[in-house]
């Protein structure tokens, strides 16, 4: 960084020790305290480091950088039943475990798993729980959990037609909440990976209805995933991982639509991935630009403000080649934090090795979470 041209006069002997000080805050700027005499340069883009590596279970999901300056994340669903548990884990953003809480209630029996989505206006996080389907609420202080609200087992809808409280979806796999995000009047939103809707809870918790249901949300195995509301705050956009329940002629093509919070609620393709991309969690730039984690080819994407993909690193699918220790493996999301995002490795088929929470500088920022006044609570 170019310092400022400070100008020089003649001084007294008496002056000297002011222009001493001078010269060691100049000293100090340029010399860090064990430095070598150059100020550390930035990192370069894409530039990956390990922030924290998640123990078992693992499976990291989501990240959620919280307005306190720590990282929470989730452990999320196995491939198996294992019996364990889930874990909320809180680290400090230098990558340091600092807290970790059980979560309560889940079915052991199923495959089960929670993604830490969101935080309140209270600073409460929004943890949503696969077995229960149930969107609990976990105050970090006091590391009290409550129910905000449940998603229910929607029947099948005749024929696998969308129609009034029941899922288009080839199989109905129960409801499965994967994203969260705020809405203006502080309802919640909430995409349904297994039934093809997104929810809407009122403001203040209590009873989720659906708030979109279309076959173009049905990707059996792999389905409608993040959901963001827009800069500008009149639409959601919609990440689905594939078409696979034959909404879309495409259906091995992950994509990108957005719905208005008022009016029809018509889904508008804004980008189309490659087959089995898989596309996973997203997050908009600052400039406009979106950065996208590709779940099956184990790639980070980004989109310009037109939607056009302009990026892809690794450059190679399925490598998850990245410089760092862990490669992406099964990367979930991209959350920003400063000018870094921070990478679920969700290391989904089980290597623990890979259980990670990754550092990526991107060399730009994010557009904040958007947390109206009041979320969460009752007005």
């Amino acid at each position: 960084m170019p310092l400022p041209v400070m100008p020089l006069r003649r001084t007294s002997l008496a002056g000297a020790g002011a222009l001493a000080a001078v010269l060691s805050v100049l000293v100090a700027v340029l010399v860090p305290v064990g430095g070598s005499g150059t100020v550390a340069a930035e990192r370069e883009r894409w530039h990956t480091k390990v922030l924290a590596m998640v123990e078992a279970p693992g499976r990291p999901a989501n990240v959620v950088l919280h307005p306190n300056g720590r990282v929470y994340a989730g452990t999320f669903a196995s491939p198996q039943t294992d019996g364990v548990p889930s874990v909320v884990r809180e680290w400090s953003r230098r990558g340091e475990l600092l807290r970790e809480w059980e979560v309560p209630g889940q079915d052991l029996s199923v495959s089960h798993g929670v993604q830490v989505a969101h935080v309140d206006a209270r600073g409460r996080l929004i943890v949503l729980e696969k077995s229960t389907g149930k969107i609990l609420r976990l105050q970090v202080r006091t590391g009290r959990w409550s129910t905000y609200s449940r998603l229910v087992d929607l029947p099948a809808c005749p024929l696998g037609m969308p129609g009034e409280g029941c899922t288009p979806n080839l199989s109905d796999a129960g409801p499965i909440p994967n994203y969260a995000t705020w809405g203006p009047d502080g309802s919640l939103y909430v995409s349904d990976y297994g039934q093809a809707v997104v929810w809407r809870v009122p403001p203040g918790g209590g009873k989720a209805r659906p708030w979109l249901v279309d076959k173009k949300l049905d990707g059996v195995e792999f389905g409608t995933a993040g959901l963001v509301l827009g800069p500008r705050r009149k639409a959601l956009y919609v990440m689905q991982q594939t078409s696979l329940g034959l909404g879309d002629p495409t259906v091995a093509m992950g994509k990108l639509y957005r719905v208005p919070l008022r009016g029809e609620r018509t889904l508008t393709t804004l980008w189309e991935s490659l087959p089995m991309d898989l596309p996973d969690g997203f997050s908009f730039a600052r400039s406009g630009r979106i950065y996208v984690a590709n779940a099956g080819s184990n790639q980070l994407v980004v989109l310009d403000a037109d939607f056009a993909e302009v990026e892809r690193v690794p450059a190679t699918p399925l490598t998850g080649e990245n410089g760092s220790p862990v490669p992406f493996d099964t990367p979930s999301n991209m959350t920003f934090a400063g000018r870094s995002v921070l990478v679920a490795n969700q290391g989904f088929f089980g290597n623990p090795a890979h259980h990670a929470i990754l550092d990526v500088h991107v060399g730009e920022r994010g557009v904040p979470p958007y947390v109206p006044e009041g979320a969460g609570t009752r007005r």
